[in-house]
Parts: structure tokens; sequence; C-alpha cells
């Protein structure tokens, strides 16, 4: 089964719903139509050796999970999927009658606690990110391997360039011996004309140093290092940074530099959804997905809270919700054995139909 596949045979949809910012109540012009749903798979593709768990567009905002896997993802108490089968009516576009044999009220558990305030901690990680990314971007010019060598002198260690400036000397008539008993430690050698040394770097490009051969009794003019530690550090932040620079969405970073913050407004939003629905999920024992504190939500969206203010209010609440879930009558986790016969008796009413 695949998503084109899906589209044209919809005989095996058994939930299609319009999920997201719209079902949450809180879009916004220009917000996105997102989709989720629940599908069957033919029953001869149950015989072979592949199964497909889930299908999406290409732009993953329409994404439908094949029944086995949503139960298994329900048992987890997944919160993406607790809000599929909560979705407001108002947002269903199909539902099949079999779907009335799962109850969001059979699922829920004290995992709830793990799973919504546990995504709502990787959405603060998010908006950290961009906190960072905002107050210590990257140079559009990458660093080099020199950038990180050091040469040992009389007051202590000394950038590479620098000293190769103050010096007078070139890089590539340079030449290093690697220094025994001492991690990344090179005697450096210097020779004014000739190609006798291969220099530090074979060029712009190179992720590490190169050695060269130095005559024998050939006195040595320094002791450089190499902080290859730091280097290879740099190299994994500068890819992310740039990677998230072309994947940005460039209207939501420029949304957020305007309101003067240096996080993402819309992370933290997603942030305070989940915690609530999480406490409402203790206390009322029941997911809701139509957000009446929209116009809360909404303002910490639009950047009406300074970021370590936001900080405290989930210290805050995070106490409140295990104080919630530690009385709550919840189960503990959700009943696998009740899922499994489910599944069962969906498939065989389904393909008996």
């Amino acid at each position: 089964m695949t998503y084109p596949q899906l589209l044209q045979q919809k005989q095996y949809m058994l939930l299609d719903c319009i999920s997201g910012s719209t079902a949450y109540n809180l879009n916004v012009p220009g917000s996105d139509i997102d989709k989720k749903g629940i599908f069957i798979l033919p029953q001869r593709e149950l015989y072979g050796f592949a199964f497909t768990d889930q299908v999406a567009n290409e732009s993953n905002d329409e994404v439908y999970f094949e029944i086995k896997r949503f139960l298994e993802l329900l048992t987890k108490n997944n919160p993406n999927i607790l809000e599929l089968l909560s979705t407001p009516t108002a947002f269903v576009l199909y539902r099949h009658p079999l779907m009335d044999l799962i109850k969001p009220e059979d699922f829920l558990s004290k995992l709830c606690l793990d799973t919504f305030a546990g995504y709502a901690q990787t959405q603060i990680k998010k908006a950290k990110g961009l906190n960072k990314k905002i107050n210590r971007p990257l140079a559009h010019q990458r660093k080099t391997v020199p950038d990180f060598c050091y040469v040992a002198g009389s007051s202590g260690a000394v950038p590479l360039n620098d000293w190769l400036k103050t010096k007078g000397l070139l890089q590539q008539n340079c030449g290093l011996v690697k220094l025994d008993h001492f991690r990344d430690a090179y005697l450096l050698y210097y020779q004014d004309e000739g190609t006798l040394f291969r220099g530090i770097v074979s060029g712009r490009d190179a992720d590490d140093v190169q050695v060269s051969q130095v005559p024998k009794g050939m006195e040595s003019l320094a002791v450089m290092h190499f902080n290859k530690d730091a280097y290879s550090v740099y190299c994994r932040e500068y890819r992310e940074y740039k990677e998230w620079e072309e994947k940005r969405n460039e209207a939501r970073f420029q949304s957020t530099l305007s309101q003067g913050k240096n996080y993402d407004a819309k992370n933290m939003m997603h942030t305070f959804r989940l915690l609530n629905m999480a406490e409402e999920i203790a206390f009322h024992q029941k997911v809701m997905v139509h957000r009446h504190d929209r116009d809360f939500l909404l303002s910490i969206r639009n950047g009406a809270f300074e970021f370590d203010e936001l900080m405290q209010m989930v210290e805050n609440k995070m106490d409140r919700i295990k104080e919630l879930y530690a009385k709550s009558a919840l189960p503990d986790k959700p009943d696998e054995e009740m899922a499994k016969q489910l599944l069962i008796r969906i498939r065989e009413e389904f393909y008996e139909r």
C-alpha cells in the first residue's frame, strides 16, 4: 500500500480527519491544513513479507496509520494517536463504523505523563535550539583546521594563525612531526625556500593536519597542538546550523525575530498545549483536542512572554501535573491484550464484509 494507492482505494480507509492547528482551534491566517487517519491493509497483503505501517504524502502533512500500527502506538499513549482518536466531530471527514470499537477512555493511562510531558520537553529543546542559533550564530565563512591549532609560547598557547603572522611565516612552508606521548601534538619546522615540507594542511578543505619528512638534526621552531576534539564539535555544529538555515521556515523565523524574542514561539505554544492536555487527562480522564485556552496559547505564539518566564511557568506546571498523576485513578498503562483482541476483531469483521 502506498499513499496514492490509498487515495484510489478508499474502501480501506477507517478514519480520515483534519488535524493539526485547525483541529486544535489554533489556526491563524496562513496555517497549513494537515490530515491524519487510519487504514487497513487489503487482506492479501498480510500474507507477504512486506508490511506497510503507515503512508504519507511528500510533505508529510497527510499521514495515515495502518490499524495495527495505530493500536500499537495507542497502547504507548502516543500524543498524536490519542489526539487523532479524539478528533472533534466537525473535523472528521470519514469514520468507519468499526472505529466505534476503539474508545479513548479504554487506553488512557499514567503513561500520558511521560508521553505528553516528554513531547513537551522535545518542543522546549527545539525552542532552546533556536535560542542558541539566534544568540550564537555561526559565521558564514567556515573555520578551517589551522583555526584550531595553537603554538606553545612562554606565556601560554598562541593561535597558530597569529603566531605565523607575527613571525612572517607561511603555513605551506611548515613541516610537522608528531610528538610522541602527547595527543595531537607536533614539532613544527620551517624552511623559507624549496619544497622540503608539505605544509600544515593540504588545503582549505582539509579535515586534519599532515606530517612531513624532516632531515635528521634539523631544529624545530615550536611545539604545536591541534585541538581535534573542538574541531570535530565545530564541524558537527556548523553542519547542523547550515542544514537548519537551509530548511527553516523563513517566514516563521522572521516572525520570531520581529517579535524581538530569541526562541521559537510556536514550539513554546505547543509545549504549553501538550502540558495542558496532560493536566486535563489526569484531571478529567479525557483528551481535549479543541483548545479552549486558545487566547493564552496564541499569546505565547505572538511572543507575549520572555523565555525565562516561560521556563518558570513550565517548571510550576510540571510540579502540578506530577501531583495530579500521583493521585489519579488512571491505570499505570493500557491493556495490551485488549488492544490485541480489538485488532483481531476489527480485521475479522472488516474482511468478512
